[in-house]
This record gives structure tokens, sequence and C-alpha cells, in this order.
């Protein structure tokens, strides 16, 4: 039966400061660190165990799988790093805080630039201190400026059945430690979640998500490892 574990990165340092984070380079807090260690302790004493790995471009989340599988005594397994998999891009919001936001703009409209499933928030402005075309990790990718959740879904999923789903097909036991927009499209093809719907799943940090699956990657078992003794 094939296993996939879904890992939201630990707390970063804009998680912590309530700030549109997106595609913007963060790291982990003390925190964040500890949420990922204990990932990775909790899925070792539960016997599960991995083949393969994949994870996105931004360090919150390669950092997250490193811990993890620093403390399962896994560091040798292959990863791969794919920018499909990065964090939804808040465009204009990245780097405001989301209280801030609020109390300018009304609670209303910043729900509608979280939580709508096809509404984009305001594109990032070209040469914006939170640009990151010219980063060198995107050399020669199509780096958006702005993203809603099924814009997200569009790079997400098609990398999930061209990279990962063939894995898994294979039998190997895959982990994917992402971020919470690019996590919700991969739960909202597995689980058959609607569009209403998929917007209100919260994915918490740190905490392993465990799939399991048929032979046809039809979804036999969901739920989180820290829920099951």
């Amino acid at each position: 039966m094939p296993t996939l574990v879904l890992l939201r990165h630990g707390q970063s340092q804009w998680n912590l400061e309530n700030r549109f984070t997106g595609w913007w380079d963060v790291d982990l807090t003390d925190l964040g660190v500890e949420e990922a260690r204990a990932a990775g302790r909790l899925l070792t004493t539960r016997g599960l165990d991995f083949d393969c790995c994949f994870t996105s471009l931004q360090s919150r989340a390669i950092r997250t799988l490193n811990l993890v599988l620093e403390e399962m005594g896994r560091l040798w397994l292959p990863v791969t790093k794919d920018w499909r998999l990065n964090e939804r891009h808040y465009g204009g919001l990245t780097g405001l805080n989301k209280q801030e936001m609020i109390d300018k703009v009304g609670a209303e409209q910043v729900k509608i630039w979280r939580r709508s499933f096809d509404i984009p928030p305001p594109p990032l402005e070209s040469g914006s201190q939170f640009d990151v075309a010219q980063d060198r990790r995107y050399a020669g990718l199509p780096v958006p400026n702005t993203e809603s959740l099924k814009d997200t879904i569009a790079r997400a999923l098609p990398y999930f059945q061209a990279e990962i789903a063939p894995a898994l097909k294979a039998g190997k036991r895959v982990i994917v430690a992402a971020h919470g927009n690019s996590l919700r499209a991969l739960e909202k093809h597995l689980s058959n979640i609607g569009d209403d719907e998929i917007v209100g799943l919260e994915i918490p940090t740190g905490q392993p998500i465990v799939y399991e699956l048929g032979d046809d990657l039809s979804v036999k078992d969901r739920y989180y490892l820290s829920e099951r003794a």
C-alpha cells in the first residue's frame, strides 16, 4: 500500500510576525526548528520510513525536511526540490502584516485575498524589495507576481501527477515537505475537496499528514500522525 506523508514547514519568522510570506525566503523560528525535529521523532517512533523526498525551493521547507531526515537518520535519502511546490505568491501583500492590512482595507477584503479560490491579491510591483525574479534559484522560470489558490493548484498538481504519483505507484514511500497552499493543492486532488471547501482547510505547521493509498492512489485513509495512537 503506497504511503504519502505531507508536511507543512515548521513555524517561520514571518508566521510568528503575522506577515504575508509567499515566495519570500524566510527562516524557521526556534519553535519551527523544534516542530520539524518533533515531526522526525514522531515519524520514527510510529515506524514510518521513506524512499524519496520532495520539497520546494524555499529554505523554510528545505530546512524542515532536512531536520526531519536528521532525526530519522535518513539524511542520505534522495531529495527533489522544485519551484512548483513553492508557497502561493502573495503579490503586493508580501511582507505586509495581516492585521495592519485588515485595519487598512477591512477584514472582508483581506479575507477575499487570503481565502477566495480564484481571486489573487494585487500584483507585486516590479523592483519591489520582495521581487524574487532575479533570484538565481529561479533563473529561466516563470516567476509570478501574484497567485490565487487556483493558480497554485495549476502548477503544483501537474507536478504531483508527473513526478510524485509515479514514485507512489512504483511502491515508494514518499514525504513532501512544502507549504500551506501547495499542500492544499495536493490535498484537494487526493481527497477530492471542492473549490469552496478547500479554501477553509487549515494545515498546521510541523504536523505530518499521512495518506494511505491504494495502488491506483485512491485514498484509503488520511490522518494526522499525532492523533493516532
